[in-house]
């Protein structure tokens, strides 16, 4: 039922992170991976990393905000690798930055790249899927996709359109037996997240930090990895009849009210 073997998965900003823990929980699923990532020396880092993995993955460089370049992208795919059977629309960025000091140009760039580009991936593959007879696509949505806060405007802006052209594609194609759903990640420890987990000066936590686990109830940020068997989940038949939905991987985060002061 979770066995992908004989699939080919492609994920967008897979070269670390989130997306290199979904794309290994894929491969050791059984699937075929191709990646993209924007640069060359991402690629070929990344590369390095899953062959040390055990797993033949193949990168690409591509600006997926470009839809030229993202259909070069996917005739390269369907050539080397095989017709995208599971899209994961994982590439991403944040701008943390108070909304009344953004820039019009700042605020376009994340939508851009958040939420135009997904659409533009899942665009291209949509075809090729309703002609094999069906599809997976996973968007990387966010708690943003549900919250507001501080300084992220573009970011919740981005995600929340992500949350609901998710439920689209789910409305718009799941008669060609095309499940797109949502993975909603809580606060994981990657490099982007960092310098919010940066040690004080006198050895404390960063104050976001200790906000964040007190907010939790596993009392912990999440790691990519707790990301790798929801994606097998949404990527397999095992999510056949699940469609449109976002599934929240953030330890309890968005149940919990916080504790009484």
């Amino acid at each position: 039922m979770f066995s992908l073997t004989g699939k080919t998965a492609l994920v967008t900003g897979a070269s670390y992170g989130i997306g290199f823990a979904i794309a290994l929980a894929l491969a050791k699923a059984g699937a075929k991976i191709a990646f993209c990532a924007r640069r060359e020396d991402l690629i070929e880092k990344a590369v390095e990393d899953f062959r040390a993995e055990g797993i033949d993955a193949h990168g690409y460089v591509c600006d997926v905000t470009d839809e030229a370049a993202v259909t070069e992208l996917i005739a390269r795919v369907e050539r080397e690798v095989g017709v995208v059977d599971i899209l994961v629309n994982n590439a991403g960025i944040i701008k943390r930055i108070p909304m009344t000091e953004m820039s019009v140009a700042d605020f376009e760039q994340v939508i851009d790249v958040d939420l135009v580009a997904p659409f533009i991936v899942a665009k291209a593959v949509i075809p090729a899927m309703i002609k094999k007879g069906g599809g997976k696509i996973i968007n990387i949505c966010s708690m943003m996709s549900e919250l507001g806060r501080e300084t992220v405007s573009a970011y919740a802006a981005a995600k929340g359109g992500l949350k609901m052209l998710t439920r689209n594609i789910a409305s718009e194609y799941g008669k060609y037996n095309i499940q797109c759903n949502g993975l909603g990640p809580g606060y994981i420890a990657t490099p982007q997240t960092a310098p919010l987990r940066d040690r004080q000066p006198d050895g404390s936590p960063h104050p976001f930090d200790a906000f964040i686990v007190a907010k939790t109830p596993a009392e912990r940020w999440g790691t990519p990895e707790d990301l790798a068997g929801p994606a097998v989940f949404l990527a397999s038949a095992a999510s056949d009849f699940v469609n449109g939905h976002i599934l929240y991987v953030d330890g309890g985060i968005l149940a919990y009210i916080g504790k009484q002061p």
